[in-house]
């Protein structure tokens, strides 16, 4: 459930992005800014956790790679419209182990080594299945999955370049989803009826 915060435009950005810095989100709560807009997020419902960590315990048991992982972690990404930067957290993101990614990270951190962030809607799905999209493409973060609630289907978006990602492949729920290396197993969905 995402609602926007309405507030007065900066007359630059960086009165923007001081604006959106020093927000004080009530606890639970999440803000992110997004191609100039800030949007704060509610905690999520039991569905959207649910899928969450059905999802985090196959990731962590199955992959190939020993993956890290984090459901709090703040992206600082590169920016696409007027705003400086993009300050996004994702649902989850995902880096091998061995680049130690989360350990003394600052609050708001790089994308770099990331290997896939997760995204499961709520309220406000298109921020997820566009504007973030556009984000993590924009950051080079190699895999994207998208957990689409309202349409009971599951997205793994792959090979980023510019804007967007070039690839991407669909299976509703039920129907197992390949996720590619270094994770390397089919990504099974079946809970998440």
């Amino acid at each position: 459930m995402t609602a926007m915060a309405h507030e007065p435009m900066a007359t630059d950005e960086a009165s923007l992005l001081d604006f959106f810095l020093s927000l004080d989100t009530p606890e639970g709560f999440r803000a992110e800014f997004i191609e100039g807009e800030i949007i704060v997020t509610p905690p999520p419902d039991g569905n959207h956790e649910r899928f969450f960590s059905r999802l985090i315990k196959q990731v962590l048991k199955k992959s190939e790679t020993d993956m890290d992982v984090s459901g709090s972690k703040g992206l600082l990404l590169p920016r696409g419209g007027r705003c400086p930067k993009n300050y996004v957290i994702p649902d989850a993101t995902f880096a091998p182990v061995e680049l130690d990614l989360f350990h003394g990270a600052e609050s708001w951190m790089p994308s770099d080594g990331v290997a896939l962030v997760v995204e499961v809607t709520s309220s406000k799905p298109d921020h997820d299945r566009v504007a973030k999209r556009h984000c993590y493409a924009r950051a080079g973060i190699p895999f994207y999955l998208l957990v689409d609630h309202d349409k009971s289907t599951i997205t793994l978006f792959s090979e980023p370049a510019a804007e967007d990602y070039v690839a991407n492949q669909t299976a509703p729920f039920g129907k197992p989803v390949p996720l590619p290396s270094p994770f390397s197993f089919d990504l099974e969905t079946a809970d998440f009826l």
